[in-house]
């Protein structure tokens, strides 16, 4: 029975990508890692195959707890865009997150990220570079973690690691998406993605591997 421990499972996103897994996957053990178990959803609080585990993302002990027996790591945690705190507080948080799955021999993150991350694979294409700049400027506290959080995993040495950089994120229902790189064809000028088409492309990619040790980018269609 494959276990996925999530984090950022009260936030929207993150609450498509749970009942995403629980849909897809017959026989799951989802574990929710949670700081406030009370904005889960009922459907998932009661979900049999889901455990809820409260903890901050500086309880270390707490998260070992949570990664016992962890096949999987899967986050949608994201900073606020107005009001993210400085010091890139949620980087540091993925720096205890990738020690503690080291320590328990959890070899694979799945982790969501937005276009202000940069990827080698990128080319220049001019209203994705306005967006980036518009947010550095404008949500600057959220752009320095949010890229803080990409060279975290990138330099975290797991085994298997794929950042999902979205753009603009949407509450259509539709699923279907593009993926690729900035300045790509597949991309083009697309700058939004339904949260439904991220909780879609994240389950496909658990059992696909496409895009291990990759850093896409995510529209949808």
């Amino acid at each position: 029975m494959q276990r996925i421990l999530l984090f950022g499972s009260t936030g929207p996103t993150g609450v498509l990508l749970a009942r995403e897994v629980l849909n897809v996957f017959e026989g799951i053990t989802l574990v929710l890692y949670v700081r406030s178990p009370d904005k889960l959803p009922e459907d998932l609080k009661t979900n049999t195959s889901c455990i809820v585990i409260e903890g901050q993302l500086d309880d270390i002990p707490a998260l070992s707890k949570a990664m016992e027996s962890v096949d999987i790591v899967l986050s949608a945690l994201g900073p606020s865009q107005f009001s993210q705190p400085p010091g890139t507080p949620l980087a540091h948080a993925y720096r205890r997150i990738v020690n503690v799955m080291k320590e328990k021999g959890v070899k694979r993150l799945i982790a969501l990220g937005t276009i202000s991350i940069e990827d080698p694979e990128d080319q220049f294409n001019f209203v994705y570079y306005g967006m980036v700049k518009t947010v550095s400027i404008t949500m600057h506290n959220a752009y320095k973690d949010i890229r803080a959080i990409g060279a975290v995993i990138r330099a975290s040495q797991l085994e298997h690691w794929t950042i999902v950089r979205v753009p603009v994120l949407s509450n259509s229902t539709s699923k279907d998406v593009k993926v690729g790189y900035i300045g790509g064809k597949e991309i083009g000028n697309r700058i939004s993605l339904n949260r439904a088409g991220f909780a879609a492309f994240v389950v496909q990619e658990i059992g696909k591997k496409e895009w291990d040790c990759k850093a896409p980018v995510l529209v949808s269609v």
